[in-house]
């Protein structure tokens, strides 16, 4: 059952619980032995999965929905469709429940929002999803239904009430999906921002955000990231903290080749991603500014496709001869099929990047800098070529563009490690071993 929650109306009514179960018992790393009820709470919905974070939420939850119960309980900003997202979640949630977030505009509003948290103990990120509202849902499903597991997506929510259950019940454990270290990340922002002003922002705002997502860690009885790096970067702050690392993945059955996709063309470049974040931004800026010219200089008829929703002004403005931003497109997998390469060229960021697992699984040829492809294991050289600065990065999209073989050869090689190592499944089996590990400890 879906349920959509709009907070101007009066009332809302409760899905129904799903069944209870019997207490389990698994040894570590073991997966479940019964169906577990999982309560994911998130401050956007899961699907349709459009860019990276909803793709790593919908990609785990799909598969723990072929052996468990999963609930759904997210935040719906103004630029999500309500029904889109109803119909897409209703394929596997046993119940769902969407909540309008009234913070969750663009534009004066969000500027507002942003002027409001310099004057507050609270970072902007937590201020755009404090809703009451959601707390009254959270609590009416946690004291009617008792859930094995609430796992939190990210930690913007961590200030919710999750550890409430039925009265006799254990309340659930709390398991958070880290996605990236986010304080980190506002952290490089405040140090190579744009502009003066977005930095000083920044550099206020990532030091509220630390003390909030770490709390969110530190009370939480287990956190799973997207990388060893990750891990590291958690573990220097919080050493008791229990983590797991479920790296990003890909559907490998949906986005592989397919004999009606088009042959790669030897010449178009493509980029894809959510334009309008601040790494996105960021890296299609630098590669056209900083590295396409000298490309275009030895491949004249090279073109380069930036694929992706929201672009603002700054990145619109980099079209031209050469370079198309196409907007969103409803099915990547053509435009990857006809490239000649892949381009990562990212600067900023954490995690892992879910857009080269899905480049890798369409077997496609991919130049990313290191940390674009941090936490992938693919060999460079032979999976992936590797470049940080700019003149290294046009010369090996270069050589991709002029010897095709080398192209198709590396591309192959990142097919079978996507196939092996980075399919949705097997990571959501290790997120399962994760969750029973958490539930056969005492609680803290």
């Amino acid at each position: 059952m879906i349920m959509t929650l709009d907070t101007s109306a009066p009332d809302v009514m409760d899905p129904a619980p799903p069944a209870q179960g019997p207490a389990w018992r698994v040894s570590a790393g073991a997966v479940s032995a019964r169906r577990l009820n999982i309560l994911n709470v998130s401050h956007m919905p899961a699907s349709p999965p459009r860019f990276g974070a909803q793709a790593r939420m919908h990609g785990l939850m799909t598969q723990l929905a072929h052996r468990h119960d999963v609930t759904a309980v997210s935040l719906v900003d103004e630029g999500f469709d309500l029904d889109e997202c109803r119909q897409a979640m209703q394929a596997y949630c046993r119940n769902a429940i969407l909540v309008r977030n009234r913070y969750g505009r663009e534009g004066l509003s969000k500027r507002l929002l942003q002027l409001r948290s310099l004057v507050s103990m609270r970072s902007f990120d937590r201020l755009r999803v404090a809703l009451p509202e959601l707390q009254s849902v959270l609590d009416r499903l946690l004291t009617t239904t008792r859930f094995d597991i609430v796992n939190l997506e990210f930690p913007y929510l961590g200030h919710c009430r999750f550890r409430q259950a039925p009265v006799g019940e254990r309340p659930p454990r709390l398991v958070v999906d880290s996605h990236e270290i986010a304080y980190d990340l506002a952290r490089q922002f405040a140090a190579t921002g744009a502009s003066l002003g977005r930095r000083l922002y920044a550099g206020a705002n990532w030091r509220k955000l630390r003390r909030e997502e770490l709390a969110a860690y530190a009370e939480a009885d287990g956190v799973y990231l997207c990388s060893n790096d990750d891990e590291t970067r958690l573990h220097d702050d919080l050493p008791n903290v229990r983590t797991a690392v479920i790296p990003n993945a890909a559907d490998t059955d949906f986005y592989q080749p397919r004999s009606t996709d088009p042959a790669p063309d030897g010449r178009t470049l493509v980029y894809f991603g959510l334009l309008s974040t601040v790494p996105n931004i960021d890296a299609v800026t630098h590669f056209v500014q900083d590295i396409w010219p000298a490309i275009a200089a030895r491949h004249p008829d090279a073109r380069c496709k930036i694929i992706g929703g929201r672009p603002p002004p700054s990145l619109t403005a980099l079209a031209g001869p050469g370079i198309e931003l196409t907007g969103f497109v409803p099915d990547l997998r053509p435009h990857l099929a006809a490239a000649a390469a892949v381009i990562v060229p990212l600067r900023l960021g954490g995690g892992t990047r879910l857009k080269i697992v899905e480049a890798m699984a369409m077997g496609k040829a991919i130049v990313s800098t290191s940390l674009g492809a941090e936490g992938i294991e693919a060999v460079p050289g032979r999976d992936i070529l590797i470049a940080d600065d700019p003149t290294g990065f046009a010369e090996a999209v270069s050589s991709l563009l002029a010897a095709p073989d080398v192209a198709a050869r590396i591309g192959s090689a990142a097919r079978q490690v996507a196939v092996e190592k980075y399919a949705w499944s097997a990571a959501a089996q290790a997120l399962e071993s994760f969750y029973c590990r958490i539930l056969e400890t005492s609680p803290p």
